[in-house]
């Protein structure tokens, strides 16, 4: 029964080596992170998939306040003037717009835009409240959702409406603010490479590819198990062009009037859709340590003797100073157990029978290998943290491994176009800065560039597309 029942919840996820988008769908239904609602592009986020947002959103609040930042909170409605104020940023954006014209049943007198980002309300709020240098800087963040009438649609990669953060920072000078902008970049890579285990590159975005009304756009990219890129987070520096825009001044220390430099930065729930795509596997969800909802579940086998499910509770009690531990009390069998909590990614399992009891041990099975380890009753408390922490190290490296495997270097135009048509990952190759090679790379390879990493290599003199000399290296992909 114990196998039929594991085979069971197998079969239900379509192999990813068969169709990836699929076994990606099969995994967030099966392992009850959504449901879809009834309007197209939007969903039901379920417990389990909003207790894995909550601790990516503890994590995150906790390192903003660490740097200095505040949370507040931005209407959800611009007014169509408003969000006009800034060109660039409202051309940018247009086709996205989600508009409201009638309150109740009279027509508005001017349409309300349902906020696909807030940079035009921070900015009125800090033309109102920012006069003097002593005003700055001003670090705010807010958690929130967003709406973005996406043409194309899939759970938590690209949705009509999404939680996030962003955050909107004025600045002095222009220093300041460039530097928060690569110090919030930072803080992006550090979380998901040491609570999602994903590694990232960080770099900055071509002219074409950074944000709208954004003088520099930085960004952290994971590569995903089919090889596709995923933006995982993005940082921006405004310069005083918003300022000008909104007439935000302020009396510098000189005495004279001045315009505050603005960044802004977020990440999405799509970084859920990234842990499911970078660790994820035929049986299901495989969660890193740090974030997962349940670090480790306790099963009781042979749950029908006496004293077991007894110890299954003392166990679950004894461990929560520990870690986050849960006993699986339904009457369903081990055999289905294991399967279900394989399926939800749990990073660790506890096996506990009445042969076990008597020899004060259990057994601890790793979710990333399956791997069964022995271990006394009374090294719970030392053994659990080791092996979590082995967990996650194991995960990163994994990725890491992979995304090195699946990283190619071209320098000449036939072997880039060869390499994407039939390697799918990463490519690196060296560009002249010319908009018209970006999109002729994008017309007859079908990969965009990713970003321009800080870590530049020299990989030739030459632009791979036209020949003429190179300026930057290029991290180029297809991406979701």
């Amino acid at each position: 029964m114990a196998d039929n029942g594991k085979k069971k919840m197998v079969e239900a996820i379509t192999p990813m080596d068969e169709d990836f988008a699929k076994w990606y769908t099969d995994i967030v239904k099966k392992a009850e992170l959504i449901d879809y609602s009834s309007v197209r592009g939007c969903m039901f986020i379920r417990p389990y998939g909003y207790a894995l947002w909550e601790n990516i959103q503890k994590t995150l609040d906790g390192m903003f306040k660490a740097t200095g930042h505040e949370n507040v909170y931005m209407p959800m409605f611009i007014p169509e003037s408003l969000l006009n104020k800034e060109k660039d940023h409202v051309a940018g954006f247009a086709p996205e717009v989600a508009w409201v014209t009638i309150g109740g049943s009279e027509k508005l007198e001017e349409r309300l835009c349902v906020r696909p980002t807030s940079e035009t309300l921070f900015c009125e709020h800090y033309s109102h409240i920012i006069h003097s240098w002593r005003d700055l800087p001003k670090l705010y963040n807010q958690w929130c959702s967003v709406v973005r009438w996406e043409k194309t649609t899939r759970p938590f990669l690209r949705s009509l409406e999404f939680l996030w953060q962003e955050g909107h920072t004025m600045h002095e000078t222009a220093t300041e603010a460039r530097e928060e902008t690569e110090r919030m970049l930072g803080t992006y890579a550090d979380f998901c490479e040491n609570y999602l285990a994903m590694p990232v590159v960080k770099g900055k975005k071509t002219d074409k590819e950074k944000f709208a009304g954004a003088e520099a756009t930085y960004t952290i990219e994971a590569l995903m198990h089919d090889g596709k890129a995923l933006q995982s987070g993005t940082s921006h520096y405004f310069g005083d062009g918003f300022a000008r825009a909104f007439n935000i001044q302020f009396t510098g220390r000189d005495n004279t009037l001045q315009y505050p430099h603005q960044t802004s930065w977020g990440v999405t729930t799509r970084l859920i859709g990234a842990i499911i795509m970078v660790h994820g596997d035929d049986n299901g969800l495989v969660l890193p340590p740090n974030i997962a909802p349940t670090q480790l579940v306790i099963i009781p086998i042979a749950a029908h003797k006496p004293g077991v499910t007894k110890k299954a509770g003392e166990l679950e009690a004894r461990l929560k100073n520990t870690c986050r531990v849960k006993a699986d009390y339904s009457d369903n069998s081990p055999g289905w157990k294991f399967a279900e909590h394989e399926m939800k990614g749990v990073p660790l399992r506890l096996e506990i029978g009445p042969r076990d009891i008597e020899n004060n041990r259990c057994v601890l099975v790793r979710r990333d290998n399956r791997e069964k380890i022995e271990v006394s009753l009374d090294e719970l408390e030392t053994k659990i943290p080791e092996i979590l922490a082995s967990v996650q190290q194991s995960l990163f490296d994994a990725a890491l491994a992979r995304r090195e495997t699946m990283t190619y270097a071209c320098t000449d135009l036939d072997t880039l176009v060869d390499t994407a048509k039939n390697k799918p990952g990463f490519i690196k190759a060296m560009w002249c800065g010319d908009e018209e090679c970006e999109n002729k790379l994008k017309e007859i390879a079908g990969v965009s560039s990713r970003c321009m990493p800080f870590e530049q290599e020299h990989l030739a003199d030459t632009c791979v597309c036209c020949g003429k000399p190179a300026k930057s290296m290029v991290y180029w992909g297809k991406a979701y």
